[in-house]
């Protein structure tokens, strides 16, 4: 299928240990799409393997969803470096930033989603979606405000931010990309945070919050629903703890069922849940990969 301007655009960024994971959500796209317009993916490619991506290229239907196959090592300009932050979660994270400049200068709106959902509606409800001339729109995230003890914006006060501005969720992201890049977002989100570095919390979370707070759109909760709670009727399901590819899986578990539905409609339906080690193993890699880089940073 030939990329086409009235299309739906979404973009997804992923790394080898969620690939698993990415299938899924591309065909639960997929399969409840029920509009005439093509799809369009963008996938940010953060060292996928070769087996995996023929296991997702074989999971799509091409005469409804095209996949454009992007190395993230080729999204970031040269001139602009990836903050390192001192969380354990992954650099692929940030890549969601670059989302508005890697699709075609006449795509005027792109869909952002984490690899860790599964859409259960039409995608082309949220595409349509009216965010009334807003940067993007987002779903206000479980710790609610900034001033979230736990975790929202640290040195909010510094910023001069009202404590109760809802603080919104990442994960999915409605863009206007001409406004996106004509307000020169992304440098400007990461340079905000290469300020306030010893507060970043939640990786470029932190930077969209505290410099977009009040440019953003409030989604339906359901078009990013969180795995630990009930909802009858969510949109989308995030896995936001640990993913249904973990034997120590936490969420409902109506749920993972559903994360299997779509799966086992992909080349990964033998797949079966891997150890929680290997997700601990993942963080620690990440942590030190991180210490390395700014102490080489330093010396450099």
């Amino acid at each position: 299928m030939l990329k086409n301007q009235n299309n739906i655009s979404i973009v997804v960024a992923s790394d080898n240990h969620y690939a698993i994971m990415l299938a899924a959500l591309i065909k639960s796209i997929e399969e409840n799409h029920k509009t005439e317009e093509g799809l369009d993916f963008y996938i940010l490619d953060d060292g996928i393997s070769v087996i995996n991506k023929e296991k997702i290229n074989a999971s799509v239907n091409p005469a409804v969803t095209n996949l454009i196959w992007l190395k993230t090592g080729v999204i970031v300009p040269p001139d602009i470096t990836i903050p390192i932050d001192h969380t354990a979660m992954p650099f692929t994270t940030y890549y969601r930033l670059f989302a508005p400049g890697i699709v075609p200068k006449e795509v005027e709106r792109v869909i952002y989603l984490d690899s860790d959902m599964i859409v259960l509606k039409d995608i082309s409800k949220l595409w349509n979606t009216d965010i009334e001339n807003k940067l993007f729109a987002a779903v206000q995230d479980w710790q609610l405000t900034v001033s979230c003890s736990w975790g929202g914006i640290p040195n909010y006060e510094q910023l001069g931010i009202p404590a109760d501005t809802s603080y919104f969720n990442a994960g999915l992201l409605v863009i206007d990309t001409k406004k996106w890049r004509a307000e020169d977002v992304t440098r400007r989100v990461i340079e905000f945070m290469n300020e306030n570095m010893r507060f970043v919390n939640f990786a470029d979370q932190y930077g969209l919050n505290g410099l977009l707070y009040n440019q953003w759109y409030k989604l339906n909760p359901g078009w990013n629903w969180f795995a630990q709670f009930d909802n009858e009727e969510p949109f989308i399901i995030h896995f936001l703890d640990i993913k249904p590819i973990f034997k120590n899986y936490r969420s409902k578990p109506e749920f993972k069922d559903a994360f299997y539905k779509y799966l086992r409609l992909t080349p990964f339906r033998d797949y079966k849940p891997v150890s929680n080690y290997n997700r601990i193993l993942k963080k620690v890699c990440t942590k030190l990969k991180k210490r390395f880089l700014r102490l080489f940073a330093l010396k450099a």
